[in-house]
């Protein structure tokens, strides 16, 4: 049988390839019981390879998640599981831009590997659930061949760059940031100063400031165009912020500088991740995001460690090879411009154009946003939409925050030919950016932290006002409902209009699915404000209070006044006296539909609630480098078994250096990565200091390292390559042992009062 590593050899990149084949490495590491279980957590979260939740009974489609048929994968360690259960696969799309190619992978993909859905998430990338979590290192290799990464797509590192869908054609923007956001998102992937986080960091691109697409100002690390004029000449920039994030307690991030020169965008994206690595909090993860830190050391103080940082850094070409490129960046039309017959059509399509269809500052050209209810379509849906793309848009198609697919470039002559084969394929419903387009992130349905149906809400809310469309007043049409299972606002719902979070409450002793209802965001300005809860209403009784909010405002609102307006001016007693009763819960024997969640008939649980996948737990740099050296040595191991002897004496030599390098880089992070370099910092800052050394062995282990580096006429054996594999494998556990007893020595210090 011919594997998936064979088939695409040529076709994946090297350091793509290299990197998936340490993970199938780590993968049987753990199967063997040789790597620790908080370490390869951390491992596979950062290739973006997740656990989920199994204890929903009922999907948000109706169909029984208990009577799918997925086994076990059998990955044990004792009493500790890898998985009893399949994952969840998140990949990564940077700027959310997809190609016809991609789109057909990633079909495959979810109807080989998963339940033959793709979700789009509200951060621009497909998650596809229920993976057995030996399918993962395929996975990332046909990716792989089709230009698509899932590394860092979670864990405590740079997550996906998102950006506005509409780069390029929207009508207001500075320009179009999509070639900045893609080479911030290459820039700092895997770069060795963004992987000692306490806690993931998000950084985002907005083409104007006015509007929500970029959301900018929820992020730890936001750029907004800008232009300036000097002698006459433009310049672009961007207005860079900092420190924002949702979370239980969202902050809005704060201007670090204006109109930063576009040359200086990437050397600052670094400083600030060296700031955030070396002083961000790793033990409380609770208040380990930047917007702690910055809110800790306050903006100015932020500020001078981080120009500070950009003094010292060592220069770097990747800081503006970009910029020629990303000057001349221009996307080209797939088809001819032209007009559209905005007369004709059936009433279905003149509604779909109202609300789905956005004409580009081109002439001629539209783009058309393919609504997704609750992120998802099928793999036939993307497969047959790849198909569609390829005849009308070539390669321009993006994800959206809003989970959501746009297809950019449309010639407007086109427009009703392709609603006609949207529509065949289930993806023509209308009402895209609409009080319809409700947000929910996965909620119970797989999340671990969930607490209330997010989806199953969603679905109920998005069909209840779908058939109320007709009579809908339009300032209510304009209005965005975003929902999250939990507090942690991953279907934002602190920027929504109106915003729901799960919550749970006991009545009469049996716990009762509740939603907190949150007003007073705003969506706009690059999520301009953030709301706050107003009280916990019954699950069941959510739609009652979307119709009765809608209905207040239109009947009470000033001319002109937006919802957010309106509630703060009628204030905080009145909005819960109008929602007061609905907070009321019937017991059981009166009614007991309000004891179960949209979509789920069982009596509501919390279920197998746990531990949240979102991070991983922290752990430290030297820890991984410390895995990647014992990586190494098994992999020499097996090169030593198949009689690779050179191969296998290379390969744990590199092992020794690795861990070296571990070390130093705990005193001096810029180290060199050639061997001379490391050994010449190792010996100087550990061996000639006696930090390395014990009280059992001295130093010797050291000579280990010394001895193999300086043996330049090496003679390459099977006896030669298993002593050079066991000297590599005491040297790793003594520097382990080494960082070990300066971890205690650093825990054993007063801490500073400061």
């Amino acid at each position: 049988m011919v594997t998936w590593k064979a088939r695409l050899a040529d076709k994946i990149p090297a350091d793509l390839g290299r990197e998936i084949d340490i993970f199938e490495t780590e993968i049987e590491l753990k199967r063997q019981g040789k790597m620790d279980d908080k370490l390869f957590a951390e491992t596979r979260l950062r290739r973006g390879v997740y656990g989920q939740r199994y204890d929903n009974g009922q999907r948000h489609d109706g169909v029984s998640s208990k009577s799918l048929d997925f086994p076990s994968n059998g990955l044990t360690k004792g009493p500790e599981t890898v998985w009893d259960a399949p994952g969840m696969q998140r990949i990564k799309i940077p700027f959310g831009g997809l190609n016809p190619e991609q789109m057909v992978t990633l079909a495959d993909l979810a109807e080989e590997y998963s339940d033959g859905v793709c979700h789009v998430t509200t951060r621009q990338d497909i998650q596809l659930h229920y993976v057995h979590l030996e399918d993962t290192p395929s996975i990332m290799r046909r990716l792989a061949a089709v230009g698509i990464t899932t590394r860092e797509a979670c864990g405590n590192s740079v997550r996906n760059v998102t950006a506005c869908p509409l780069s390029g054609v929207c009508r207001d923007e500075t320009f179009d940031v999509t070639p900045y956001a893609s080479a911030t998102a290459k820039f700092l992937l895997g770069h060795p100063d963004a992987q000692d986080f306490g806690r993931k960091f998000k950084v985002a691109f907005s083409g104007c400031a006015q509007h929500a697409c970029g959301l900018v100002k929820m992020h730890d690390l936001g750029f907004i165009a800008v232009e300036r004029e000097t002698d006459g000449v433009k310049q672009r920039g961007f207005d860079v912020y900092v420190g924002g994030g949702l979370g239980a307690v969202p902050h809005s991030a704060k201007l670090f500088a204006e109109a930063m020169p576009e040359e200086e965008i990437l050397a600052t994206a670094q400083a600030i991740a060296r700031v955030f690595a070396r002083l961000g909090e790793k033990k409380n993860r609770a208040r380990a995001r930047l917007k702690f830190l910055v809110a800790k050391l306050g903006l100015d103080e932020f500020k001078r460690l981080v120009e500070e940082e950009r003094k010292v850094m060592p220069a770097d070409d990747g800081w503006s090879a970009y910029l020629p490129d990303a000057r001349s960046w221009e996307e080209e039309p797939h088809r001819p411009a032209g007009s559209a017959d905005d007369g004709g059509g059936s009433s279905e399509y003149r509604q779909w154009c109202a609300s789905n269809v956005y004409r580009q500052r081109q002439q001629g050209y539209a783009t058309v946003t393919v609504r997704l209810p609750l992120g998802d379509l099928t793999s036939w849906q993307m497969r047959r939409l790849a198909e569609i793309v390829q005849r009308y848009v070539g390669d321009s198609v993006r994800l959206t925050v809003e989970q959501n697919i746009v297809l950019r470039w449309v010639s407007e002559a086109d427009l009703g030919s392709l609603y006609g084969e949207l529509d065949s394929i289930g993806l023509s419903l209308p009402g895209a950016g609409s009080i319809v387009d409700v947000t929910a992130c996965p909620g119970t349905d797989t999340c671990k932290l969930g607490i209330a149906s997010s989806r199953g809400l969603s679905a109920e809310l998005s069909e209840r006002l779908a058939l109320d469309g007709a009579q809908r007043d339009e300032a209510v049409d304009g209005l965005r409902i975003k929902i999250s299972g939990c507090f942690n606002s991953c279907g934002q719902h602190h920027l929504a209009d109106i915003g729901f979070y799960g919550v749970s409450r006991k009545v009469g002793g049996t716990t009762v699915a509740h939603f907190q209802i949150v007003l007073g965001g705003k969506w706009t300005e690059n999520a301009g404000a953030h709301g706050l809860p107003i009280g916990a209403v019954p699950s069941k009784r959510i739609p009652e209070v979307v119709s009765r909010l809608t209905d207040r405002y239109v009947s009470e609102r000033n001319s002109g006044e937006t919802l957010q307006d309106y509630t703060s001016r009628i204030g905080k007693k009145a909005l819960k006296e109008m929602l007061a009763d609905l907070m009321v819960v019937p017991t059981y024997d009166e009614d007991p539909t309000y004891y179960s969640d949209w979509r789920d008939p069982r009596v509501f649980t919390i279920g197998d609630m746990g531990v949240g996948e979102c991070a991983g737990e922290v752990v430290d740099l030297v820890d991984f480098d410390m895995a990647a050296a014992e990586r190494e040595a098994f992999e020499a191991q097996i090169l030593l078994d198949e009689g690779e002897y050179e191969k296998a004496d290379h390969m744990a030599y590199a092992a020794m250096i690795e861990a070296a390098r571990a070390l130093v880089k705990t005193q001096f992070l810029d180290v060199p990565k050639d061997p001379d370099s490391v050994v010449d910092e190792f010996k100087r800052r550990f061996y000639d200091t006696e930090l390395f050394h014990d009280k059992y062995a001295g130093g010797k282990f050291a000579n280990y390292l010394f001895r193999r580096h300086e043996d330049g006429d090496r003679a390459f054996s099977a006896e030669s390559a298993h002593h050079l594999i066991e000297e590599t494998n005491l040297f790793i556990e003594a520097a382990h042992a080494c960082h070990g007893r300066l971890a205690e020595q650093q825990a054993a210090q007063p801490s500073d009062p400061a």
